[in-house]
Formats: structure tokens, sequence, C-alpha cells
């Protein structure tokens, strides 16, 4: 059972179109790769794992319309659950998430390597020979509620220090993913703590605000200009302030939702802190789910409360 509703927010961004971009030059659609001739790594931005997520895509369409390339190694761009994207209709924002499944809980060895055969699944293993390449990953997303931007570092060392090390936005969640499925970030040698490739999911905010599509770019511009791929002076105008401190919080799990039912005791919107322990957040069926510690914040609650899939994610703020 889902308890989406009728969208609460407007559709304040018109999505680009990506069609000049399909034929790309690596015989995958959507995927275009700069070759400096440059030894260094190879840096990867991805957009629309979720169709309805706009943000991305027009972060790739400015960095395509002004000419970025690479000053060392290689830069790819990636249109990734592009069918969905195209299914985008501002008077229906919620639908076009996804065709067939969530393209972002599709990367576990045991799906990519299996017989599920959906639009997803089949993208999956079309990106995969990229993303297996990739030295470093930026995966740029947005969010169901209107709450502050937040950087998705996984659990490991590595991505907390990459978060920091870019230096927006002002949260950091660290979480080691959802039962439902593997995401793109925690992807293979992301997920290696011997590896030296790493990866950062962005947040940008609310799917469809203006703000998100700025927050977006500033993050990409940031991000390659931290790597060493572009010049430092590229695209200063269209920096946002850093935030004075970053918050780090740590993601003891996620609520997944065990039954056909399931409903918050609050419409919780996200970065809500539970000062007490044994607080009731709400009810998987019959079940009583609990905050497990004090001062727990709850971070992306879901409107999609389907059985299998995450509710809410809890943590609490260690910096």
């Amino acid at each position: 059972m889902t308890s989406i509703t009728p969208n609460e927010y407007p559709v304040e961004l018109e999505p680009v179109d990506i069609t000049p971009y399909k034929a790309g030059n690596t015989a995958i659609d959507y995927v275009t790769t700069f070759d400096s001739g440059e030894p260094g790594p190879h840096v990867v931005i991805t957009a629309v794992v979720h169709g309805n997520e706009l943000c991305g895509a027009i972060t790739l369409d400015y960095l395509f319309q002004n000419d970025v390339r690479p000053m060392v190694g290689k830069l790819s761009l990636a249109f990734a659950n592009h069918q969905a994207y195209h299914s985008f209709d501002a008077n229906d924002p919620l639908s076009s998430r996804f065709v067939d499944e969530d393209f972002n809980r599709t990367w576990g060895l045991d799906v990519l390597d299996g017989d599920r055969d959906t639009v997803e699944t089949r993208r999956a293993r079309e990106l995969r020979p990229l993303i297996d390449q990739a030295d470093f990953l930026l995966d740029i997303h947005s969010m169901q509620h209107k709450t502050p931007a937040l950087m998705i570092c996984g659990p490991l060392a590595k991505g907390q220090q990459f978060a920091k090390d870019l230096g927006t936005p002002e949260y950091i969640v660290s979480d080691a993913g959802h039962a439902a499925g593997k995401r793109m970030r925690d992807y293979g040698q992301f997920g290696d703590p011997d590896s030296p490739a790493n990866s950062l999911l962005l947040e940008a905010g609310q799917h469809w605000e203006e703000n998100s599509a700025l927050v977006s770019v500033d993050t990409a511009l940031r991000y390659l200009k931290l790597l060493g791929t572009i010049d430092l002076e590229f695209g200063q105008d269209d920096h946002l302030e850093l935030p004075d401190d970053q918050k780090l919080v740590e993601v003891s799990g996620p609520v997944t939702i065990k039954n056909d039912v399931f409903r918050f005791a609050e419409p919780y919107k996200g970065f809500e802190s539970i000062e007490k322990a044994g607080t009731v957040l709400g009810w998987d069926g019959d079940e009583e789910i609990l905050t497990p510690y004090d001062d727990c914040v709850l971070i992306m609650p879901s409107r999609r409360l389907t059985k299998g899939q995450s509710a809410v994610r809890l943590g609490r703020i260690v910096n």
C-alpha cells in the first residue's frame, strides 16, 4: 500500500530536452565520455536515476552547453533512467520515478548477474561497464519533501572524508543503504574500503523546486574542481555560498516496511529530531515503530509506503 498523495509542491523547474545527447560517443545511449588524453581519474556524473528528478538533467545540460572538458583524465556524463525521464508530466509529476522498478535498487550483483528482466535492470546492465571504469562518481538526485540538501556518502570512512573535502552541502548522511536493493553509489569498488574509488550521492532539495537545480550545478562544479578535472576559475558566478560547517549524520538503519499497511504518527518531512528514545514514529501493521535513541534524526521519510521498502532512515548527528 502506498500513501502518495496529490503533489503539494509546485513544479518550478522545466525539464530540459536530453534527446540531443542520446547518441553520445560510447555505444551506450545517453552516455558521453570526454578524454583529455592526459593521465588522471575517470570521473562520472549521473543524472535522472529517477525520472522525476529534474535537477540532474539540468546540470548535465549545463555542462554540455558550457563545453566543459576535463583537463586530465576522463569525464563521463550519463542520463541513467532516460526512459522514465521521458515520461515526466508536470501535471502528474509523481508518476515518472521509474518504469518497472526503482533503478537505484538494482545494483547488487545478484540482480545484475541474475535473470530479472525490467526496463531498469536492462539499463543498469548497459551502464555497468561505465560504472566499473569510474574512479569517482557523483550521482545527482532530489527529494520528495522540501528539506535541506544532503550528501549521502555511504558507510565507509573514505566516503565521509570525500563529502567533507567537497565542503557542501551542510548535511552529510552516512548509511549502508536499503534492504530493498543496492544503490549505484554503493556498487563494487565504491563499497570496497581498500579501493581508492569513491562516490557520492547528492540529494539537492525538493524534486521540482528551483533551488535544487542551483544546488546541483554548484555541487557538480565543486566536485569537478576538487578532483582537478576542471579549472578552479570556471563557473564562479554559478557557485553558492559554502555552509559555515557541515553536520555528519550517522544512520543506524532504515525502517524497512514488513506489512501491507504502514502509517506515520505525524506528517514527517525530514530532519525532525525526536528528543526521547521510545517515541512512537508510526505503525507497521499493528507493530509500533519507536525511536531507538534520544535525539533521533529522521532522514527522508517516504510517501511510498510499500512493503519491502524503506519508510524512513534513523540517525544521529555525530559532530
